[in-house]
């Protein structure tokens, strides 16, 4: 199963070795040095949280600031641990749990949500693993050559992240058209929440629970699932 998890997960080790160049680039440009930045991408594996974190601690922002915009970009990948955690076999709790809350990101949820079966700790370990290292590596790229770089090169890689996420998507929606409906309220209400000008007070964090707890929630109620005998 570990090898069947590293092999899912390399996709995503590419598409976030690129985005976390971008990453690295951005923070050695605050004042970071080198090893600041892969220290915290060591430390996390969240691209919002992270670029929000380096903004608030170049402007010299407090804690309290800190803790709260962390909170509301990252309180999505609390749904996403709830969901995912009906899906893991008996044997994943305790530290195991732990492991599985760190490792969790939009991506590797929609790949580990796809699984068929149960998800083991062996694959879910295989899937985080090049994700991770994809991150760490495209952090230290990024803030040692990141610089020497064409900007219009450096740009061009933060977009390899939607390709990959649409990737995943399609194969999905394409099968199912529970999961095409909801991908497409997601997209209306985000549309909506980005464009409307009342709506421009809302956080990415929250906008992004919004679509997916009212798509899930509508995806539900529309195309209920059957019970097991």
């Amino acid at each position: 199963m570990i090898k069947k998890g590293i092999r899912d997960g390399i996709p995503i080790g590419l598409g976030y070795f690129s985005v976390s160049f971008s990453f690295g680039i951005l923070a050695v440009s605050n004042g970071f040095t080198w090893w600041e930045a892969v220290l915290i991408s060591m430390a996390n594996l969240t691209s919002a949280g992270q670029y929000a974190g380096i903004t608030v601690m170049a402007a010299a922002g407090g804690l309290l600031e800190m803790a709260i915009s962390q909170f509301v970009i990252n309180i999505r990948y609390a749904l996403m641990s709830v969901s995912l955690s009906q899906k893991t076999e008996e044997k994943f709790k305790g530290i195991y749990r732990l492991i599985l809350g760190f490792g969790i990101t939009d991506e590797i949820f929609a790949v580990a949500m796809n699984t068929a079966k149960e998800i083991k700790r062996s694959y879910f370990f295989g899937l985080i693993i090049i994700p991770y290292i994809g991150w760490t590596l495209g952090t230290l790229a990024g803030s040692v050559c990141g610089n020497i770089m064409p900007d219009v090169v450096c740009d061009a890689l933060g977009i390899a992240l939607y390709g990959m996420f649409i990737a995943i998507i399609v194969p999905s929606a394409r099968r199912s058209k529970a999961v095409l409906f909801v991908v497409a309220v997601s997209v209306v209400l985000s549309c909506m929440l980005y464009y409307i000008p009342i709506f421009d007070k809302i956080s990415s964090g929250f906008a992004i629970i919004i679509c997916a707890v009212t798509a899930s929630a509508l995806g539900a109620l529309l195309f209920p699932g059957s019970e097991p005998d």
